[in-house]
């Protein structure tokens, strides 16, 4: 992999995991974090751990940028647009000495609402959410920014995202699952070691343009909460009907989209899925004690 120095912006949930990936194949990395005691805490898994809140880039940040080859973005953008971004320009750091390309994680949420049919990534765009139309924009700011920098980009297009502490089985536990039923309803997901794991392929393979990054199965997500309670010799939540559930205004968001996205694009590329369905990850989670934080 040419990967030397990669810098990633927002080494959160599934940015630090990327980063820890990276770090394990010797790769000099750097990972930002809102605060410092979290930008601390990357060290222990040799990730070089820098402050960014999205308000600023500081002078550490600005050395730093002008020794990367690659940018990872997983920081999600605001109302007045993408933070990495706006910061980037005001700064006037649009052509970077060393880059050589950047990954952005979107979301498939930009694809909206197709009543369950299949998409693949020359689907329209016709976001219902305002989360997701500000995806959208920022996936147009970034493929600017790449122009103009002369450098590949490549859009990681991420459905829901699950992995240690954060799975059905910490619901159960938590007593937060819920079966809601809505007919016809369903989701696609992604462990979050695949999605590192497409992040390093796509960087390996120097791949550039759009990617869905997901499972292969989109499924009703009662049916995740039901095999996860047996897993663990529990009891499921019962089921509630969707015009009775109680949900926060977001959770209700998502139950407006309905589609079945394809990762065929992302496997043709040459990457293998190591969770191809939510069964698949749960068994593996469960008989390996690796589904808590």
């Amino acid at each position: 992999m040419t990967t030397n120095r990669v810098l990633v912006f927002g080494a959160g949930y599934s940015g630090r995991v990327i980063a820890r990936k990276l770090a394990s194949e010797k790769a000099h990395v750097a990972g930002t974090n809102r605060s410092k005691e979290k930008a601390d805490l990357l060290s222990a898994d040799s990730i070089r751990g820098e402050v960014y809140a999205g308000n600023g880039i500081s002078q550490p940040l600005r050395e730093l940028l002008h020794e990367v080859t690659h940018l990872i973005v997983t920081i999600a953008p605001n109302e007045s647009g993408d933070p990495v971004l706006n910061d980037l320009n005001l700064c006037k750091l649009t052509k970077l000495p060393a880059l050589k390309g950047i990954l952005y994680l979107s979301t498939v949420g930009v694809y909206g609402d197709h009543d369950g049919a299949w998409v693949n990534e020359t689907a329209e765009c016709r976001p219902t959410s305002r989360r997701s139309r500000l995806r959208l924009e920022a996936e147009a700011g970034w493929q600017r920014f790449a122009e103009g920098a002369g450098v590949p980009l490549a859009i990681l297009r991420l459905s829901g995202i699950y992995g240690p502490g954060r799975n059905a089985f910490i619901n159960l536990q938590q007593n937060k699952a819920k079966r809601i039923i809505k007919p016809g309803q369903v989701f696609n997901r992604i462990h979050v070691d695949d999605i590192a794991g497409a992040a390093l392929h796509l960087l390996r393979v120097d791949q550039s343009g759009i990617f869905n990054v997901t499972d292969d199965e989109p499924a009703p997500p009662q049916d995740v909460v039901t095999l996860a309670a047996s897993l663990m010799g529990v009891e499921p939540p019962p089921e509630i009907p969707f015009e009775q559930a109680n949900m926060t205004a977001m959770g209700r968001s998502f139950y407006e989209d309905c589609k079945r996205v394809s990762n065929r694009r992302l496997i043709k590329s040459g990457y293998t899925l190591l969770y191809p369905s939510y069964r698949d990850a749960l068994q593996t989670m469960w008989s390996r004690h690796t589904w808590r934080a």
